[in-house]
């Protein structure tokens, strides 16, 4: 069996079973959600992923090396995901 995320950059087995069991499964469904909202649903499914997905998942989007990524987009990133955790807690 074909698993499309596999085929994408930055994307390993336990990322792509990760996204796969958060209801994730094509590159069309990264493209969706982003990768700010597709790391959200892995973190929400309680899988324990580092930053370092968030980064390899928009890595994957650009198709560039998550670590290639400016120091800027990485800190927007970052404060994408933390403002939808205080939304969530209010």
């Amino acid at each position: 069996m074909h698993d499309e995320l596999l085929g994408l950059r930055n994307l390993g087995k336990t990322s792509a079973q990760w996204l796969h069991a958060s209801g994730i499964h094509t590159a069309e469904d990264l493209r969706r959600l982003g990768s700010v909202g597709a790391y959200h649903e892995v973190r929400r499914r309680g899988f324990a992923a580092s930053r370092v997905l968030l980064y390899a998942i928009e890595g994957a989007l650009l198709d560039v090396p998550w670590q290639d990524l400016p120091c800027a987009l990485k800190q927007e990133l970052d404060a994408r995901f933390d403002s939808i955790g205080t939304r969530n807690r209010s």
